[in-house]
């Protein structure tokens, strides 16, 4: 699952991140981190971008990016 898969307020940890070198420095230095807990906040109309929590902090993404955050759920 990736991070633009999952559905608004639900709670999934970072597997990896992929994509090119400065893509995932870019994501690293938001934030997502291997192992971060990121929570759904909300989605603009459309879905695109997406605001998460992550690290006690929201940011927004744009979908081209979150598709390369690879989560695993976390359970209920």
């Amino acid at each position: 699952m990736t991070l633009d898969q999952l559905d608004l307020g639900k709670r999934a940890t970072i597997a990896a991140i992929n994509g090119d070198g400065p893509l995932i420095q870019r994501l690293m230095a938001l934030g997502l981190l291997e192992g971060s807990e990121v929570f759904v906040i909300r989605r603009a109309i459309g879905g695109d971008p997406i605001e998460v929590e992550v690290m006690g902090y929201s940011l927004s993404l744009r979908r081209a990016e979150a598709c390369h955050v690879i989560l695993n759920p976390m359970d209920e």
